[in-house]
């Protein structure tokens, strides 16, 4: 009779030594780490009693806006980029796709030391509408532009051609059926990345400190930071951390659960 473990069984004792070398590091960590110096130097209740209500009203308040007015740039912005990355005409296409890798290739925090520092110097007296949130809003918008115009271009080319022949057909010109047909479709097919991208705006939206914010307009992560070097403690970095997951894992479950629903459409 053959000894040789089935392959069910063999995986059966592969996924019980996981588990058990899980449940021994949980162990380990609840027994070894110090939790009294860990909770004094990253969730002290009196250093975070200290950050209510600024944090909310302010820093808080700060950070969505700045995403929100980003994301509203980025996204007009990749508009016009992904319909001159479609367009006929050779160097609209060739300036969309020079501005997409440009943009895609730089990291964000050359985007707004740039914005911040580079074009006052290129444009003197050159004022941004809204001062500093404006100067975030066109830093932010720049880099979220590049990807949204991809994601964009995709839910366009995803739109049967056939939405476009019959819009033809009835009458209306190039220009109204993608207004009117094409651009509707696509945005609701887009949404789930869109979203998406609003998530990596709200987390981005933390290089705003490089811009030399005033104490009203800082956000989280300045906020955090300076309290923290305040206090001589790491709690009002923990707590804004926390504020970021208050709002990231509801709209990650949102894009998840608009892809579940677009998949089933399909």
């Amino acid at each position: 009779m053959s000894t040789r473990s089935s392959p069910r069984q063999r995986q059966r004792r592969l996924r019980g030594v996981q588990y058990a070398g899980f449940v021994v590091a949980v162990v380990l960590l609840a027994t070894l780490a110090d939790w009294q110096r860990l909770q004094e130097q990253f969730l002290d209740p009196g250093v975070a009693q200290q950050l209510f209500p600024d944090l909310i009203t302010v820093a808080l308040l700060n950070t969505v806006i700045y995403t929100l007015t980003g994301f509203g740039v980025g996204l007009v912005l990749g508009l016009v980029v992904a319909l001159m990355r479609l367009s006929s005409v050779g160097p609209y296409r060739w300036l969309a796709m020079a501005y997409i890798e440009f943009f895609r290739g730089l990291p964000a925090l050359l985007i707004f030391i740039f914005v911040g520092v580079g074009v006052p110097l290129a444009f003197p007296g050159l004022v941004f509408p809204g001062g500093t949130y404006g100067q975030v809003a066109c830093a932010l918008g720049l880099v979220s532009a590049a990807y949204m115009a991809e994601t964009i271009r995709a839910g366009i080319q995803a739109v049967p051609r056939g939405q476009m022949e019959a819009a033809r057909t009835l009458g209306m010109s190039y220009a109204t059926a993608m207004r009117s047909i094409v651009i509707p479709q696509a945005f609701r097919i887009i949404v789930p990345p869109l979203t998406n991208e609003l998530v990596l705006l709200f987390k981005d939206s933390s290089l705003v400190l490089f811009l030399g914010v005033t104490l009203e307009q800082r956000e989280l992560t300045k906020f955090g930071r300076d309290l923290a070097s305040q206090e001589a403690n790491t709690t009002p970095i923990f707590v804004a951390g926390l504020c970021y997951l208050l709002v990231t894992i509801p709209l990650g479950l949102l894009v998840r659960r608009l892809e579940a629903r677009h998949a089933k459409a399909r």
